[in-house]
């Protein structure tokens, strides 16, 4: 369910990075760069990453880029920390060696 939702989450902040990069094209109404850093900090910062280097959208805007990277920054440490405080962490090791 959790990846679900993570997936979904990112998938809506690709799109969302996306539509703005089509407005700014056509000079047409923005979405602000307030809601683009909401979404990804809500979870949908690689989906953010990814649109903005596919779509080569505020790669150099400043100080927006370095937010975004901070953000995913947080999030990735975020997963690491979660995966090596897993009580399970010891026997899922041990299923995978096993299958190695």
């Amino acid at each position: 369910m959790t990846l679900i939702a993570l997936a979904s989450i990112n998938l809506a902040a690709y799109c969302l990075y996306w539509l703005d990069k089509q407005a700014a094209r056509r000079n047409d109404w923005r979405v602000s760069e307030r809601m683009l850093l909401t979404v990804a900090v809500a979870g949908g910062s690689l989906g953010a990453l990814a649109a903005c280097y596919v779509h080569r959208h505020k790669t150099r805007k400043e100080p927006f880029r370095t937010l975004l990277l901070a953000i995913v920054t947080f999030h990735v440490g975020l997963v690491v920390a979660t995966i090596l405080t897993d009580p399970e962490l010891p026997s899922l090791l041990d299923g995978w060696a096993a299958i190695s």
